[in-house]
């Protein structure tokens, strides 16, 4: 009994200090980890994020560029990382799709991650190059049935969601094309511009200024209502695709066991940081939607990974396309 007092007085310390450390965090800067190069779409809201979190933190938010393998690479830092809200990760709907895409993945999105809440939303767009003989979405239907494989739709590569909204697309249409990846959207966009390949899906922050010039055509957007940017332009929903939506949603996560006290400032922080005036304005340059409240929460960003998982699962696997 002698020895329960000492063991009973460390444990109350330690507590203390924990409860401490909780309480004073953050107490220097937090790295925001980004799974794409910088310039890139995530890499543009990872940025615009960074400082008004910073400010509300009281400590900077520094964003570091962990590039590879469609996000893998810096999902299974994050994930391995010490679970103390110095290290957060931006990642988009290759969260959801990581898991029927790769064999070997060395981390699970569900159980190796806490959410810390969504993000934004950035709609696509369903294109073909200037001189593709259909104009619109049931014009297009009559040529893929017509023509089929012959067909040409390009990519982002494996995993891009350029890639996955092609995949959704040929399941909803029942018809597969040939699909040309490339190592980019730049290059993929280039090649429809050029007329090298006749298909594309794309993301809004990308497409809107070409839809706009005339440069390509534009068969419909992957949200259920019309955009306020494209107003003429169709949803590919209401033109009888019936459920098809494709955003490019973002989230904020931290590694498993990251203290509740911490997980509520950073999702503070988060919110702050999308009511921020300027993030706002430049976020509706991007036609990119911030989203609401209820889904800015760990519990809207868990349920919404869960939903993608499950949605996005059975199209990779009828696809057969696995990375290794």
């Amino acid at each position: 009994m002698r020895l329960a007092r000492p063991l009973l007085a460390l444990a109350l310390a330690a507590a203390s200090l924990a409860a401490g450390a909780q309480a004073a965090f953050p107490d220097r800067p937090v790295t925001l980890v980004v799974p794409f190069a910088a310039g890139g779409p995530t890499d543009v809201v990872a940025r615009m994020m960074a400082i008004p979190m910073g400010r509300s933190l009281g400590q900077s938010v520094t964003v570091e560029n962990t590039v590879g393998a469609g996000g893998t690479i810096a999902a299974t830092r994050v994930a391995r990382a010490q679970p103390n809200g110095y290290t957060v990760f931006l990642h988009h709907m290759g969260m959801s799709t990581a898991p029927a895409l790769y064999k070997k993945l060395q981390f699970d999105p569900l159980k190796d991650f806490e959410t810390i809440g969504q993000v934004v939303d950035v709609p696509m767009t369903l294109l073909a190059r200037k001189d593709f003989p259909a104009n619109t979405l049931p014009e297009l239907q009559a040529v893929i049935k017509r023509e089929g494989n012959k067909i040409s739709l390009a990519n982002a590569g494996l995993g891009a969601v350029s890639h996955l909204c092609g995949l959704l697309f040929q399941s909803a249409v029942g018809t597969e094309l040939t699909t040309v990846p490339f190592s980019g959207t730049g290059p993929a966009m280039n090649a429809l511009l050029g007329g090298q390949v006749d298909l594309l899906c794309d993301q809004t922050t990308q497409t809107v200024p070409l839809i706009k010039d005339g440069r390509v055509k534009v068969f419909g957007v992957t949200t259920p209502r019309r955009l306020e940017a494209l107003p003429n332009v169709p949803s590919l929903d209401e033109q009888g695709l019936k459920g098809f939506e494709v955003k490019v949603w973002h989230g904020l996560y931290a590694p498993k066991g990251t203290p509740q006290p911490v997980l509520d400032k950073l999702n503070a922080a988060l919110r702050v940081a999308m009511q921020d005036p300027e993030v706002k304005k430049r976020l509706a340059d991007l036609n990119a939607d911030i989203v609401p409240a209820d889904k800015m929460s760990p519990a809207g960003l868990r349920t919404h990974l869960e939903a993608e998982i499950a949605k996005w699962g059975p199209v990779i696997r009828k696809a057969g396309v696995y990375a290794d």
